[in-house]
């Protein structure tokens, strides 16, 4: 089932959207192309909330926090916001000390987007237009994100085109606790992920260009393991790093579960890096319903991505999108329980 409505959030009229079946629910808003709320069953099948979320509508056009949203042109970040196509240099802004991150001061996730409902495949699609040096990016992207409830899987299909070389990493960036957006850290909660390597990063979170083994480090997630085991053995409030994700193609890459309530998440895409944020910053950021803040570690995203400032970085995955070309990213956020 699909419904919609219209809300206000500061001075923009935004529209709201929910697709629910027997199994889930998921509530999403074509401002920043977002998921608000996403209920899954525990074990017992009682539905709670599994994602971060804000207090209010208000809230959502400047949250420095990015809940939920599609985060893009160019999710992660940039060093020193300048990168070269071609052999052309490119400078866009910088909002995160000397670095690019996220999109830049006004990315994707501050624009309200198109909205487009298809009933029958219990979907929507967002689409957003970007012109032709937006945040200093070269290129005209058009832009679209679909959502389908499939039931208890919700998937997101990204495309974009453009119309002169650019760079691409459109991802979505919601924050997950499976005992339920208010109960907690996710520090109990266990984190098992396909990847023998990951990117190091230096004190600006930004890779350093090696990518090393994760054996021996408490990077090492190949097994399930809580995500707080090893959390204090990482420097700047714990995770927030890519890991290099085994295999190619559309496959299984991740898991998450929660060995109270029994629901496990199961993460599924094409891309070649998953970004993994523990949350170590969200401590007093205001929280949906009733719980006022959030702690730190409240939330843990999963961003399926490129590796962070690949254009600066000829032996990473690349992005460069071409007119003609169309930029994919699928992901599945899969649930069930155990």
């Amino acid at each position: 089932m699909l419904e919609s409505f219209t809300a206000t959030a500061g001075d923009r009229q935004i529209t709201v959207v929910t697709i629910s079946n027997e199994q889930c629910r998921v509530v999403l808003a074509d401002l920043g192309a977002r998921i608000l709320e996403l209920h899954a069953p525990d074990r017992d099948g009682v539905l709670a909330d599994v994602v971060l979320g804000r207090k209010s509508y208000d809230e959502l056009p400047g949250d420095q926090y990015y809940f939920g949203v599609t985060a893009g042109r160019y999710a992660n970040r940039i060093r020193k916001g300048r990168f070269a196509v071609d052999g052309t240099e490119h400078e866009v802004t910088r909002n995160e000390g000397a670095n690019h991150v996220h999109g830049g001061k006004r990315g994707f996730d501050t624009y309200v987007w198109t909205t487009e409902l298809d009933a029958a495949r219990d979907a929507v699609t967002f689409s957003h237009t970007s012109p032709d040096g937006d945040e200093g990016y070269p290129g005209t992207l058009e832009s679209r994100v679909t959502y389908t409830l499939d039931g208890s899987a919700l998937e997101i299909r990204i495309e974009a085109e453009t119309d002169r070389p650019t760079i691409v990493n459109l991802v979505n960036h919601a924050y997950f606790n499976l005992a339920g957006h208010d109960s907690g850290t996710v520090l109990d909660q266990v984190l098992q992920v396909d990847a023998g390597a990951y990117t190091p990063v230096d004190a600006e979170l930004l890779p350093t260009g090696e990518v090393l083994s994760v054996a021996g480090t408490p990077f090492d997630f190949r097994e399930p393991t809580p995500i707080g085991a090893h959390i204090d053995e990482v420097d700047n409030a714990g995770y927030d790093h890519n890991w290099v994700l085994d295999g190619d193609g559309m496959r299984q890459v991740a898991t998450l579960t929660d060995p109270q309530s029994g629901r496990r998440l199961t993460l599924v895409t094409d891309q070649p890096g998953i970004q993994v944020y523990a949350g170590g910053y969200l401590e007093g950021a205001s929280a949906k319903g009733d719980l006022g803040t959030y702690a730190a570690f409240a939330g843990v995203t999963a961003e399926m991505q490129t590796f962070p400032d690949s254009i600066n970085h000829p032996e990473f995955p690349q992005r460069v999108l071409r007119p003609g070309e169309t930029y994919v990213n699928v992901v599945r956020y899969e649930f069930s329980v155990v």
